[in-house]
């Protein structure tokens, strides 16, 4: 017999529209990330400014509505002056931030062309490591002032007459960690985001702006730190930042998948810090949260080049497992449970490093087990979120009590009338008996159950073997009343897309 699980969805339990930037991703110059990645003249699939078309395709696909540029630890000792204008005057620079050479190929107005060509916005980051309030201020003027000021027309000069109108800006990365170049206190990064925020700001009013939060939950900082730069930045910022990556490098699977409770329980404490100062300072406003980097990253086989200042060496390459398929799907189910507060979040990163898809120089281009759960997500978790009541049964593992087999959620968008269920059996033995209640919604059927399964936790794709692990369409689900019933297959993925009668 089965395990059998239940959820009740109910079209008036709204937890909030979703911000399509939930679904972003990251692109920092690291490793193959850029350089061998996106961009690669010479390739076969080229364009005629060295950016892979099959990257493009595969990543235009995805829908990511913003991606993260250009760091990450590179930006904390990244001049953005070397990467605009003839490419023939652009230095080669030693990048202290993973010990390679930069050649700046590629840099903001590149950038910007490529992103119009996936169809994504660009969240942009400020070096606040080696640089502060001049930099910054003279970079949102090139980006997104019309003309008649000098870096405004400079840009103009290099080819771009009009601005690219940049619209969220990351106040540096990750400031809190020793291994960030420029590395700051709380009260130190604070008061410089604070005033670099201003000036930004007083260049172009309409922009948003990210101050960072702490690197990771583990950081010893962690709480404090968000508490005294929101002390310092609260008036000037509208988000703040969270980074988290979990792994499987223990080979615990069952441990693993349940890992999405502790991002869950992070999210909740990083937006009852930020309502803490709200409060402290007798505010009206909230401060949103960008998820602005997340995603499994497996240390062991995942590595930095033996060999400093090599250019685009391969870095941090993660092959990954159908079991970390299952735990994005996870972590991406948790990100829409808070959508009323994640208003943006990037997979780190998008291409070659830690990425859903991988490259070969030169060669051919494969899509990793990990790219179907953010797909999915990306182009069917558009609309409202709904709360779903559920019941599961439970397990223990080693670092988390009472984990519930099914992890779902369910998202209602309203102008296609389409209602869809995302969910994740963790129960790596059994199949599971899964019963939705939907007669809220009158009259549904069933326009496909999406399935990602694997009789090998540990399968991988690969350049020889690209879909030995994909998704198919035909899972085992009916429709009676009002009410699915559906089979989740034991360590699966599920997609259950259905149809109200209203469309």
């Amino acid at each position: 017999m089965s395990l059998k699980s239940t959820m009740l969805i109910d079209k008036d339990f709204a937890i909030s529209p979703v911000d399509p930037r939930l679904y972003g991703s990251f692109i920092e110059h690291l490793g193959r990330a850029v350089y061998g990645g996106i961009y690669e003249p010479g390739h076969p699939t080229a364009d005629e400014n060295g950016f892979r078309r099959d990257a493009i395709e595969a990543i235009r696909a995805l829908q990511v509505p913003i991606i993260r540029y250009p760091g990450g630890n590179f930006v904390s000792g990244y001049n953005w002056e070397d990467g605009v204008g003839p490419k023939s005057e652009r230095k080669r620079l030693l990048d202290l931030a993973w010990w390679t050479t930069e050649t700046n190929e590629v840099g903001t107005n590149e950038f910007a062309d490529w992103a119009k060509l996936v169809g994504s916005e660009v969240m942009m980051a400020v070096n606040l490591g080696t640089r502060g309030i001049d930099a910054a201020r003279n970079l949102v003027e090139y980006c997104n002032h019309p003309s008649g000021s000098y870096w405004s027309d400079l840009r103009i000069s290099h080819g771009y007459k009009d601005p690219h109108k940049f619209k969220t800006w990351c106040l540096g990365n990750e400031m809190d960690g020793p291994w960030q170049i420029g590395a700051k206190t709380a009260v130190e990064y604070g008061r410089l985001a604070n005033e670099t925020g201003k000036a930004m700001r007083w260049v172009d009013p309409s922009i948003e702006l990210v101050a960072c939060g702490s690197s990771s939950s583990g950081m010893s900082t962690f709480a404090d730190w968000e508490a005294t730069v929101l002390d310092l930045t609260y008036d000037t910022v509208d988000y703040l930042s969270l980074h988290a990556y979990y792994n499987n490098n223990a080979g615990d699977t069952a441990n693993f998948l349940a890992s999405s409770l502790n991002f869950d329980a992070f999210i909740d404490s990083v937006a009852s810090i930020c309502d803490y100062v709200k409060a402290k300072k007798r505010s009206k406003k909230k401060i949103m949260l960008s998820l602005d980097e997340w995603n499994v990253w497996n240390t062991i086989g995942s590595s930095r080049a033996d060999e400093r200042w090599q250019v685009a060496p391969p870095e941090f390459e993660d092959v990954y497992t159908h079991a970390d398929a299952l735990a994005v799907g996870c972590y991406l189910i948790t990100l829409m449970k808070h959508a009323d507060r994640v208003k943006m979040a990037c997979i780190a990163q998008l291409i070659n490093v830690i990425a859903p898809i991988t490259t070969e120089n030169g060669g051919p281009l494969w899509l990793q087990t990990t790219y179907y759960p953010f797909l999915h997500a990306s182009v069917y978790g558009r609309g409202t979120v709904l709360h779903a009541i559920t019941s599961s049964p439970k397990y223990d593992s080693k670092d988390y009590t009472d984990v519930p087999y099914l992890e779902a959620i369910s998202v209602h968008n309203e102008e296609t009338g389409e209602v869809t269920i995302f969910a994740v059996n963790r129960h790596l033995g059994e199949s599971m008996e899964l019963n939705v209640d939907l007669r809220s919604f009158g009259a549904v059927s069933l326009i496909e159950h999406i399935v990602l399964e694997s009789n090998e936790l540990m399968a991988v794709n690969t350049k020889e073997n690209p879909n030995n692990v994909a998704p198919r369409s035909g899972g085992s689900s009916s429709i009676d009343n009002g009410r699915v019933k559906a089979q989740l297959a034991k360590a699966s993925w599920n997609v259950i897309r259905l149809q109200t009668k209203a469309n």
